[in-house]
C-alpha cells in the first residue's frame, strides 16, 4: 500500500507527498464559466421560487409591494454577490464568508462562523431543500390527500444519500449533474413564464388592478417578507466557496455573477407576475404549493408536469447546496478550526469526502425535526449576520489596504449599501417582533467560545482523537491536501 508522510513546510497548507513519485494531493479545478453560472442559478433557483411567494404577500399584503421585495432582494443578491466577487480576486481561497473571516478579522470570529455553519446552518438550509424535494417526489403517490411524514422524510433522507456519494465520487460528475438540473428547471421556469405571458395576452389583470392595496409598511413585517424573499435568492455566494476549483477564478468569479444573478431575478419577477395573472392574491394565499395550483389552472391535464419540474428543481439545488456546503467544512478543518480528518482529500477521488459526509450526518439528524417557514427565517437571521460582517471586512480592505493586488474593483457605495441592509435585517426582526428562538441561535453562536479555548487557541489535542483520526484515515482511504 501506498504510505503517506506529511512534512512541516513554510506554507499556511501542510503539503503531503507520494513517497511513490512525489505527487502533491489537491482538489482539482474543474469548474469553468458555465459550470460556474450553474452553481450560482443552479443552487438559487431550488424550492423557494415555488414556496416562498405566497408567504412575501402574506407579509407585505398587496400584488405591487411583494413585487418590490422580489425586485430589491434580487438587487441585494446582485450587490452583495459583486462585493464578494472584489473579495475572492483579493483572497484567492475556497470557504467563502469562513475564510474572509479568518483572513480579516483573526481566528476567533472565523472558528464562531465556521462552528455555526457546519453544525447549524448548512445542514438546516441542505434539509429544508432536500425536504421540499421530497414533498414534491412523493405526491404524485398520493393524489387527493397529504402525503405521509415518515414517508417524506426517507425520500429527503435517500435525497442526501444520493447526492454525498455523487459528490464524493467526482467532481465532474457532480458539476455535470448541476448543469444538466438547471437547463431543467430553467425550461420549467420559462414554461411558468410563458403561461404568465398568454393570460395577461388574454387580459387576464384583475391583480394588477390596485395593486398597492393593504400593503403593509411595519419595520418588522418588512425585514420578514425579505428573508422570504431572500431565501429564493441564496445561494448567490456559492461560488466564494469552491476558490480554489474555479478556472482563472479572476475573470470566472465575477463574469458569472453577472449573468447568473440578473437571469435569476428577471425569471423571478415574471414567474411572480404569472402566478397572479393565473390567481387573485386570495388564491394564492390560500395555495400550499402555487406552482401546482398555477400548474392546475394553466396546464389542466398537464400539470404533473410542475409537479416534475419542482422535485428536478430542488434536487439540483440541494446538490449545489451540498456542494459548496462539505468545501466550508474542508476549509475550516484545513484552518485547524474542524477535527483534521474534515481537511483530507480521497487520494484517487480528489474529492473532500470526509468533510461531504460529516455535512450529510448533520443534514439527516436536521431532517428529523424543523418547518420550513421556521429553517428559512433563522437560516436568513444566523446568514445575513455573517454576511454584514464579511461585508464590513471588504470596507476596513477598501479603506485600510488599497494597495492589494485585485483583478476587479466593485465601487464602495455598493458594499456599504448591502452592509446597511445586512444591519436592517438582522436588527428589524428582533426591534419588531422579538421571538424566544433568535436568543437560543445568539447562545448557540456563542457556546462555541466553550470549545474555541481548548481546542484551537490552546491546541489541546487528546491521544484518543489522534488514534481515532489514524484509523478514520486508514478506513476512508484519505490524506491531507496541499
Amino acid at each position: 500500500s501506498t504510505m503517506m508522510k506529511r512534512k512541516t513546510t513554510d506554507s499556511p497548507h501542510s503539503s503531503t507527498d507520494l513517497s511513490e513519485g512525489k505527487e502533491k494531493l489537491r482538489l482539482k479545478q474543474e469548474v469553468g464559466l458555465i459550470s460556474g453560472v450553474s452553481l450560482i442559478a443552479g443552487t438559487m433557483i431550488g424550492s423557494g421560487i415555488f414556496m416562498s411567494p405566497e408567504w412575501v404577500l402574506h407579509h407585505m399584503g398587496s400584488p405591487a409591494s411583494s413585487l418590490l421585495i422580489w425586485a430589491a432582494c434580487g438587487l441585494l443578491a446582485m450587490f452583495g454577490a459583486l462585493s464578494y466577487a472584489e473579495l475572492g480576486t483579493i483572497i484567492k481561497e475556497s470557504g467563502g464568508e469562513y475564510i474572509y473571516i479568518l483572513r480579516i478579522f483573526g481566528s476567533f470570529p472565523a472558528f464562531l462562523f465556521a462552528y455555526t455553519s457546519v453544525i447549524l446552518v448548512r445542514p438546516a438550509g441542505l434539509a429544508a431543500v432536500c425536504l421540499s424535494f421530497a414533498e414534491y417526489a412523493v405526491a404524485p403517490f398520493y393524489p387527493g390527500c397529504s402525503s405521509p411524514q415518515v414517508v417524506i422524510k426517507c425520500t429527503a433522507a435517500a435525497c442526501i444519500l444520493l447526492l454525498t456519494i455523487i459528490n464524493c465520487l467526482n467532481v465532474r460528475l457532480a458539476t455535470s449533474i448541476m448543469n444538466f438540473f438547471t437547463a431543467a428547471k430553467l425550461l420549467a421556469l420559462l414554461v411558468i413564464v410563458v403561461g404568465g405571458l398568454v393570460l395577461l395576452a388574454k387580459g387576464q389583470t384583475q391583480s394588477f388592478q390596485n395593486a398597492f392595496q393593504n400593503t403593509t409598511a411595519g419595520i418588522g413585517t418588512v425585514g420578514v417578507a425579505f428573508y422570504q424573499g431572500l431565501w429564493s435568492y441564496d445561494g448567490w455566494n456559492n461560488l466564494n466557496y469552491v476558490t480554489e476549483e474555479l478556472k482563472k477564478p479572476e475573470v470566472t468569479l465575477p463574469r458569472a455573477v453577472m449573468i447568473a444573478i440578473p437571469l435569476v431575478t428577471c425569471l423571478y419577477l415574471l414567474v411572480n407576475t404569472s402566478y397572479l395573472a393565473s390567481m387573485t392574491p386570495s388564491e394564492l394565499l390560500s395555495s400550499g404549493a402555487v406552482a401546482v395550483t398555477w400548474g392546475d389552472k394553466v396546464l389542466g391535464s398537464w400539470a404533473w408536469l410542475i409537479s416534475l419540474s419542482v422535485a428536478l428543481s430542488t434536487f439540483g439545488s440541494s446538490n449545489g447546496t451540498f456542494f459548496s456546503g462539505g468545501r466550508v467544512c474542508y476549509i475550516a478543518a484545513r484552518e485547524g478550526h474542524m477535527p483534521a480528518i474534515l481537511s483530507m482529500a480521497h487520494v484517487r477521488c480528489l474529492t473532500p469526502s470526509p468533510a461531504l459526509l460529516f455535512t450529510s450526518a448533520m443534514s439527516l439528524i436536521m431532517i428529523i425535526s424543523g418547518s420550513f417557514t421556521t429553517i428559512v427565517n433563522f437560516f436568513s437571521f444566523i446568514a445575513w449576520l455573517f454576511y454584514g460582517i464579511t461585508i464590513s471586512g471588504l470596507l476596513y480592505l477598501k479603506i485600510k489596504k488599497p494597495e492589494l493586488p485585485r483583478s476587479y474593483k466593485v465601487p464602495i457605495i455598493i458594499p456599504i449599501i448591502v452592509l446597511m441592509a445586512a444591519v436592517y435585517l438582522v436588527l428589524a426582526p428582533i426591534i419588531d417582533q422579538p421571538q424566544i428562538e433568535i436568543l437560543y441561535i445568539i447562545v448557540f453562536i456563542f457556546s462555541g467560545i466553550i470549545l474555541y479555548f481548548p481546542l484551537v487557541r490552546f491546541k489541546y489535542h487528546p491521544r484518543f482523537l489522534q488514534r481515532v483520526t489514524l484509523h478514520l484515515q486508514l478506513f476512508l482511504e484519505v490524506a491531507p491536501t496541499t
